[in-house]
């Protein structure tokens, strides 16, 4: 569907929502009546750069939001509004710092070496008193509330409503479970294409946060609301496809049953962790989601170390089966696009330097180090410094985008 006049008249549609996602992961859009909906679609909506996290001055001249039709999705509990994700434009050209941009490169760069990257991601959220910085549900109080089954049931009306939302959508959710702390949730949802994937997880958070509010309670999507708890993290799942629809992750005479071109995927983001993390765990809480402190469950759930292991969560990176790796990494505040191409940059580093990731660790972290290990960084200062060097990297991602996001985190840790 490529016109969304047609696709208004055909669904009912009274607007659309031109959206984007800024540097800092925040929802941007404006109410487009159908009617107008065929010529923004052509000359883009129109959005003054400054007055989101973009890197841009009030003298800059307009940002236009340019719909693509592939990603439309109306909204379950609003069906007369379509959402559509946008790719940003100035004067014609594409804006370098545009984080959908920045994915897009990625999948380019892949598509290159004639491979397509699919994803599913983990998005934990807490469900907040709208009021207080505590947990809505005052009787989810177990010590070890991880698949509390009446907890999860006392919040029926709401998971029920997103689970519903996504299989009207197409996602093909298939799961939603009480976590590892008290009030916290994850709804799962069909691997996709990492485009495709970062736009739902986009619009995830918005549908979440819109149904908690209808529900009256908050969503938090923070790494570490509840200093006590364990935090939001958002595990993403990673393979490689060729163009004739094969894992190329997976072999079944590979260790573990993945591929030469898995392990080496492995081993970049292994190579990059440090830089990383100053895009998978971009604010001061991060870090303390990712410290070596005990939780009242027992278990922070998150890493420490940059290692890998198999089906072993206390690691970096898993391996849960023959067909994927998983990144435990990255939390709620990641960006949904810039998580994935920051994820695609440094894997496919791996396979174009076909890095080695050395082996494999089987120990319990919580308990005991890797050997010959490297600790992951311990504040986001430290991220971003790993990241102002990381020249693979940057170039990979683009210097207009690494610069930009720098001027801005230096900009918010001013303020």
């Amino acid at each position: 569907m490529t016109d969304l006049a047609r696709f208004a008249a055909t669904h009912g549609i009274r607007h659309f929502l031109f959206s984007f996602c800024d540097l800092f992961g925040v929802q941007r859009a404006k109410l487009v009546p159908a009617a107008a909906a065929a010529e923004l679609a052509r000359s883009g909506a129109g959005f003054a750069g400054f007055a989101a996290w973009l890197d841009m001055t009030p003298a800059d001249p307009d940002v236009l939001a340019i719909p693509d039709p592939s990603s439309l999705m109306v909204l379950p509990w609003q069906r007369d509004v379509a959402w559509v994700a946008t790719d940003l434009q100035v004067e014609g050209q594409v804006l370098e710092q545009s984080p959908r941009w920045v994915l897009q490169r990625q999948i380019a760069r892949a598509a290159a070496l004639g491979l397509q990257f699919r994803s599913g991601v983990e998005a934990e959220f807490f469900l907040m008193d709208p009021e207080r910085d505590a947990i809505a549900d005052g009787l989810d109080r177990q010590s070890k509330p991880c698949y509390d089954q009446l907890a999860l049931m006392r919040h029926y009306p709401l998971i029920s409503e997103l689970l519903d939302g996504m299989e009207s959508l197409g996602w093909g959710p298939y799961q939603a479970d009480h976590e590892d702390a008290n009030g916290q949730f994850e709804l799962n949802w069909t691997y996709a294409e990492s485009l495709l994937t970062a736009d739902r997880h986009a619009f995830f958070r918005v549908m979440a946060a819109a149904l908690a509010e209808r529900h009256g309670v908050r969503v938090s999507f923070q790494p570490k609301p509840i200093p006590a708890l364990t935090g939001n993290g958002a595990h993403l799942h990673a393979s490689l496809w060729d163009e004739g629809g094969r894992n190329v992750f997976h072999d079944p005479a590979g260790e573990k049953g993945l591929s030469e071109v898995a392990y080496r995927f492995l081993a970049g983001l292994l190579a990059h962790a440090p830089a990383l993390c100053a895009l998978t765990n971009p604010v001061a809480g991060s870090y303390r989601r990712l410290a070596r402190s005990v939780t009242s469950s027992g278990a922070t759930w998150s890493p420490s170390w940059i290692s890998y292991g198999g089906n072993n969560r206390t690691h970096m990176v898993r391996i849960p089966d023959d067909q994927r790796i998983e990144l435990r990494l990255g939390d709620g505040a990641a960006n949904p696009y810039l998580l994935q191409a920051a994820v695609l940059a440094a894997g496919l580093d791996g396979i174009e330097r076909r890095l080695e990731p050395g082996p494999r660790s089987d120990l319990n972290t919580y308990v005991e180090a890797p050997a010959g290990a490297a600790s992951l960084p311990t504040c986001h200062a430290d991220a971003l410094e790993a990241f102002r060097h990381d020249a693979p990297l940057r170039e990979s991602l683009g210097e207009a985008f690494c610069t930009a996001y720098e001027a801005l985190v230096a900009q918010r840790n001013d303020e």
